[in-house]
């Protein structure tokens, strides 16, 4: 899976989040400034293309769906940020995070309770 454009992943978390729907509904949830109408009729037909987006026509439009999820997406791309920058060590990466005190000591205690709770 590649990673998309920030414009396509910007439309991806609108069509996600909508679920689906014609580009005028994706233009009106998009947040401010939505980018002109043709730019994300364009940007839907790429991600349909590279198989992110299926559609389906209704006399003179098409209705658009996401073909990956957004867990299956996140999950990809956060694997590939690991496998890069992390030697593929998830406790490399919660080792940067604390080391950088962006995560707390109670943040750290919720992910141990949820591993442990994981095992039973």
């Amino acid at each position: 899976m590649k990673k998309l454009s920030q414009q396509e992943e910007q439309v991806m978390q609108v069509l996600w989040q909508l679920q689906g729907g014609v580009v005028k509904d994706v233009q009106e949830a998009y947040p401010a400034p939505a980018p002109p109408y043709t730019t994300l009729a364009s940007t839907l037909k790429s991600l349909e293309k590279n198989g992110y987006v299926s559609s389906r026509r209704y006399g003179n439009v098409y209705w658009f769906e996401p073909s990956v999820s957004k867990e299956s997406y996140s999950e990809n791309m956060l694997s590939g940020i690991i496998d890069t920058y992390f030697q593929s060590s998830y406790r490399s990466l919660v080792a940067f995070f604390a080391q950088k005190e962006k995560i707390s000591r109670e943040e750290l205690e919720e992910i141990v309770r949820l591993i442990e709770n994981r095992k039973e």
